[in-house]
């Protein structure tokens, strides 16, 4: 295999050992969060987004190598294939490089060039570009042959620049000129289609819109293509033509008079018919991907804060999905999120039953000694929230709206139907609502990630990528987190280091008939679950309360050994050594270090056998609407107003600030400063404190700023 380390390290200015040392945990199937956690002395400490820019360049290096060698072989088996040829194809750095070399040698369809060459046109053609001969109607004479389809010397005149056209279409050396140029000077232009409807006028500024292509963000790039894709709007990408055509004439017309004039005329037919589209086409293709990738970062971004987002923990919980009509859907949840009681209320109108559904909830939340109130912030939230808060209830018992977007996707999944065959999607959709207040990641990865509600375009970008990218998030969340082996869900297993899907089944279905792991050792009696799935996952599964205190910790069960030699130094047992500062104090890491094991990995088991099994997400914090705002209408501009940041965007963020509605602050109402990224300044579920800028009720737009002098 083809050792990329050089490349890669040189690319991302990293040191060679560094790459060589990842490329070969990746070769023996370590994952990334794996390897970042638990490999720091072989990658020197490199993060997960440094590990997968490694292995993203490995991949794009292979793909072109595999390109490379396809295109050498076919021009080989053509005779074409000279050894100058060959020397650039080898030395060519990127895809674009390595078509634009292939281009002449590709097979292709009829052509008009393929049409003169039949005709015996490609003397005259080339005697025409390299500007050789001086008489050229005279050389044109000579193949007019009515037979042959040419009639006039300016008929063979024609079939030559055709000819001429498509060589320098294929020219290589051109290609790359022209694609500076595009890249450096290329517009898009965006005009609405006469006649054609668009809805809500959602398009409206790109109806007469220019600008420099390069320049353009990514989220006004997508909706220009989302316009164009609906109908609504016709782009056209290039640079200025007269001054592209000029910078290419002075490279190919060297002479003036008739060879110049032909060389001329086919040189603007040749970018105008072929080079331009073409150029376009892959333009298109780049900033879109380029598009694609930050919308796609910033959708990521958005979902780790989301998935991280703090756990109120195991409490007894009642979850209310909210409803006017149907009624508001009541669920009861042990601290564990099983499934106790369910029943339907109905505090408001058409049927309201307000002092019956006040009752029932004050009997509920006495008889299973509830803790907190989960309700959903969709249609009716605010009104049931106001209705909760009134309720005289005789504990202690605090009510928090929650973000139900995607609860309707989970009620309605397979995972839903397999947890709960016998509740129809209400009693499902309340459940995750209330499991999410108690610990979001653990129920949100039970969603496909784009549903939950947050990023730009998501629709409108890479499928794939978009995929790929989320599951990597998720799967870092949760190894980040670490996962309880002895509560978890197969979902929430599934995304631990080296499980999977199958195996995260299997370790439910063990679970289930052998009842609670009481060690990590235990693990490997799971049907299929190898030695190398115990090294990628054991230290990202937890076991409260086992006999052994490490296995409670992030702690690897490799590392067991060193804690042990140090509690023995100490004449201590390893649990005095975690519950004593002073002894971890007295211990010197320089006396561990060996071979394999480094001050890093010492220094993490020292930051664990302080805080074992330490949630690293923040601390829950209550937060409440303003009580006198509940709907639109309720807004007026000026009013300072407490939100929860609900959505982040290239171009400003949402809030939600209780009316059902969510306001935009635009990235220039951020703050005094100028922001260019406005994750820099808010996080995803945030409370902040906004203005009202303005509201425009028929529209239901809501326009904010956000109040600065806060934390």
């Amino acid at each position: 295999m083809k050792d990329y380390s050089d490349l890669i390290s040189s690319r991302l200015g990293l040191e060679r050992e560094q790459v060589s040392n990842t490329l070969e945990l990746f070769e023996s199937g370590a994952t990334i969060p794996f390897i970042s956690r638990y490999r720091k002395e072989a990658t020197g400490s490199l993060n997960e987004v440094q590990i997968a820019e490694i292995r993203e360049l490995y991949e794009k290096f292979v793909e072109l190598d595999k390109r490379r060698a396809t295109i050498i072989d076919t021009i080989s088996e053509q005779g074409k294939l000279t050894d100058e040829l060959k020397e650039k194809i080898e030395k060519a750095g990127s895809m674009s490089a390595l078509e634009d070399l292939y281009l002449p040698y590709r097979p292709k369809r009829k052509t008009r060039a393929s049409v003169a060459i039949e005709r015996g046109l490609l003397p005259l053609a080339e005697a025409i570009l390299h500007q050789r001969e001086p008489d050229i109607e005279k050389k044109a004479s000579v193949f007019v042959s009515e037979e042959k389809g040419l009639p006039t010397v300016e008929d063979v005149l024609a079939g030559a620049r055709d000819i001429i056209a498509e060589k320098i279409s294929e020219n290589a050396g051109v290609r790359e000129r022209l694609r500076g140029m595009f890249h450096k000077f290329a517009r898009i232009t965006s005009k609405k289609i006469p006649d054609r409807i668009d809805e809500g006028e959602k398009f409206k500024m790109y109806y007469n819109n220019v600008e420099l292509l390069s320049k353009v963000p990514s989220h006004r790039l997508l909706a220009m293509f989302r316009g164009e894709d609906e109908g609504v709007l016709r782009l056209h990408i290039a640079p200025d033509e007269e001054k592209t055509l000029a910078s290419l004439k002075m490279n190919l017309c060297r002479k003036s008079g008739r060879l110049s004039e032909q060389v001329d005329i086919a040189l603007t037919d040749s970018y105008r018919r072929l080079l331009q589209p073409q150029l376009e086409t892959e333009m298109r293709k780049h900033y879109k991907e380029r598009a694609d990738r930050e919308a796609i970062s910033v959708f990521a971004k958005n979902a780790r804060q989301l998935l991280l987002a703090a756990p109120l923990g195991q409490k007894t919980t009642l979850a209310i999905d909210p409803g006017f009509r149907t009624g508001c859907k009541v669920v009861i949840l042990n601290p564990q999120g099983k499934l106790l009681y369910n029943e339907t209320i109905y505090p408001h109108p058409p049927a309201a039953q307000y002092k019956l559904a006040s009752d029932k909830l004050k009997r509920l939340v006495l008889q299973y000694q509830v803790d907190a109130i989960a309700i959903g912030n969709g249609t009716a939230g605010r009104e049931t929230e106001n209705f909760v808060r009134h309720i005289p209830f005789e504990r202690d018992v605090k009510a928090f709206m929650v973000n139900e977007s995607g609860a309707s996707i989970y009620s309605a999944s397979a995972v839903a139907r397999e947890e709960f065959p016998d509740y129809d999607v209400t009693v499902r959709g309340a459940v995750s609502i209330g499991r999410r207040l108690q610990d979001p990641l653990a129920e949100l990865v039970k969603i496909d990630p784009k549903s939950i509600g947050v990023g730009q375009y998501q629709h409108d970008v890479n499928q794939k990528m978009l995929q790929e990218s989320l599951q990597s998030t998720v799967e870092s969340c949760v190894n980040f987190v670490g996962v309880e082996l002895n509560t978890a869900s197969k979902e929430l297993l599934s995304y631990v280091s080296g499980v999977g899907p199958a195996l995260a089944r299997n370790i439910v279905e063990f679970r289930d008939e052998n009842g609670p792991f009481s060690s990590r050792e235990d693990l490997k009696n799971v049907p299929r679950f190898g030695a190398k799935a115990f090294q990628q996952a054991a230290g990202f599964l937890r076991i409260r309360n086992a006999a052994n205190p490490l296995d409670s910790s992030s702690v690897h069960p490799e590392s067991y050994h060193i804690v042990e030699e140090m509690a023995k130094a100490l004449g201590c047992a390893v649990q005095d050594l975690m519950g004593d500062r002073g002894l971890r104090g007295s211990i010197n890491l320089n006396d561990y270090i060996t071979g394999t094991v480094g001050l890093p990995t010492l220094n993490d088991i020292m930051q664990e056998l302080e805080k074992p099994g330490r949630d690293p997400r923040t601390k829950f914090e209550m937060f409440e609407f303003d009580k006198n705002v509940r709907t639109i209408n309720d807004l007026v501009p000026g009013m300072e107003l407490p939100g929860i940041v609900t959505n982040i965007t290239n171009f400003g963020c949402f809030v939600d600030i209780g009316v059902h509605q969510d306001g935009l602050i635009h990235i220039s109402r951020l703050g005094k400063r100028r922001v260019s990224d406005p994750s820099e300044v808010v996080r995803l579920n945030q409370k902040v404190t906004v203005r009202v800028e303005n509201v425009e009720t028929d529209r239901k737009r809501i326009s904010l700023a956000l109040v600065t002098d806060q934390k």
